[in-house]
């Protein structure tokens, strides 16, 4: 038996204002190539199908014609799909009675009989091609604090973190109702967080990963998945990674979703399960669209970007939808608002998108002096500081009219 695991296709995103509808539709066609390719008999879903709590029709209806294709295309597709932080739970659940027609199984919010989590409405079957149980999938939606119900934040000092502990409560409570339910078959868990030791998105970028916060809480340590669960399917974090022995696995976003991410090898994880035994590998799939940063590493001076535009060899035949992304970074030679406005000018002529552009100043080790008090300094000596501070240069005769005429209006 063959399973496909993914997450964070994101359905709906737009980047620097454009939007990204051709290349969702794109790649999830490349999807449907490779259930077909790989024999997958079972898809993995694990959160933030879609970004944002209100998804456009045009959204859903990717989704839905995505979901019809899969299931035409590899008719024995059993397909499971659970919420994350991005996603609308009570939409994502609505046509469930529909999906289902389509052996599409949706869990997006915990079901619960009374207090007490209700197993049944969590746990999925796996056939093997004789019709018999091989293994088990359990579905746990993105957990947000209500469904927690024993969290409590009155605990003493020194028991650490009251969110942790209600999650390994949580997590232990289901696994082993999982566990009864599934007898010594597989079981295969799908969530949606941020586990401690995974690697976010570089640190100064601009990231499509938003932290989840419960009580101040946005990771949990990877011992809250119980040894029950034999495999975690994860969602969340965007860069293809396996913690905890290779058993708990990030597949990675469909495709560069910011500049963090475009040195990413993105695609699906690919499972092999036989007599109880899995395998893993990643599938990477090709991105529908370029995305490029200027330069590669570090940034650049403004001079030299006509030329870099230039070696990209940039088809002006693409249709708008699927033009190249070009992230730009400059260095600072002068005002930062004349640098962008001369880079925008200048991107406006190739036939890409523009998904940011950014003026970084060179640090340089200062040694601060005590701060002056206001008996000491004047309002226009603080406002030119500020302007050095922030371009790089001292204010021309304009912005220093511009100050003492914003100065005589109050």
């Amino acid at each position: 038996m063959r399973i496909l695991h993914t997450a964070d296709w994101h359905i709906g995103q737009t980047l620097n204002g454009w939007a990204r509808d051709g290349e969702h539709q794109a790649w999830l066609d490349k999807l449907a190539h490779v259930l077909v390719q790989e024999q997958i008999d079972v898809l993995l879903v694990a959160g933030d199908v879609y970004d944002g709590v209100n998804p456009s029709g045009a959204s859903q209806h990717i989704l839905y014609t995505a979901l019809r294709k899969f299931k035409d295309a590899r008719p024995g597709l059993l397909t499971f799909i659970t919420s994350g932080n991005h996603d609308p739970a009570g939409r994502l659940e609505a046509p469930a009675a529909i999906l289902e027609g389509l052996d599409v199984h949706v869990v997006a919010s915990v079901r619960r009989i009374e207090d007490e989590i209700d197993i049944a409405s969590h746990m999925f079957p796996i056939p093997d091609e004789n019709g018999s149980h091989q293994a088990w999938v359990c579905a746990i939606p993105f957990l947000r604090s209500a469904d927690l119900p024993d969290l409590n934040f009155n605990q003493s000092e020194g028991r650490g973190s009251p969110i942790v502990d209600a999650a390994r409560r949580f997590h232990l409570d289901i696994a082993r109702k999982a566990r009864e339910h599934a007898g010594d078959l597989p079981i295969l868990a799908m969530g949606h967080l941020h586990c401690h030791g995974a690697t976010e998105s570089a640190l100064g970028e601009v990231s499509a990963e938003r932290r989840i916060l419960i009580g101040g809480e946005h990771a949990l340590p990877e011992d809250v998945f119980p040894e029950e669960f034999n495999y975690v399917a994860l969602g969340h974090l965007h860069r293809p990674q396996t913690l905890g022995g290779g058993r708990i696995r990030y597949s990675g976003s469909c495709f560069p979703l910011s500049a963090a991410e475009v040195s990413y090898d993105h695609g699906v994880t690919l499972i092999d399960l036989e007599g109880g035994e899995y395998q893993l590998r990643h599938h990477s799939i090709d991105r529908p669209v370029p995305m490029v940063r200027l330069p590669a590493e570090g940034a650049m001076d403004i001079a030299r970007l006509e030329e870099a535009l230039d070696a990209l060899d940039l088809d002006p035949e693409l249709p708008g939808d699927l033009q190249t992304f070009v992230y730009v970074n400059l260095t600072a030679e002068g005002p930062a608002s004349v640098l962008l406005a001369e880079a925008e000018k200048l991107l406006a002529k190739y036939p890409l998108r523009t998904a940011g552009v950014r003026v970084r100043r060179q640090v340089t080790e200062r040694h601060e002096e005590p701060p002056q008090s206001l008996s000491e300094t004047t309002p226009e000596d603080l406002f030119n500081d500020a302007f050095v501070k922030a371009n790089g240069v001292t204010p021309g005769a304009r912005h220093t009219a511009a100050f003492r005429e914003a100065m005589i209006g109050e």
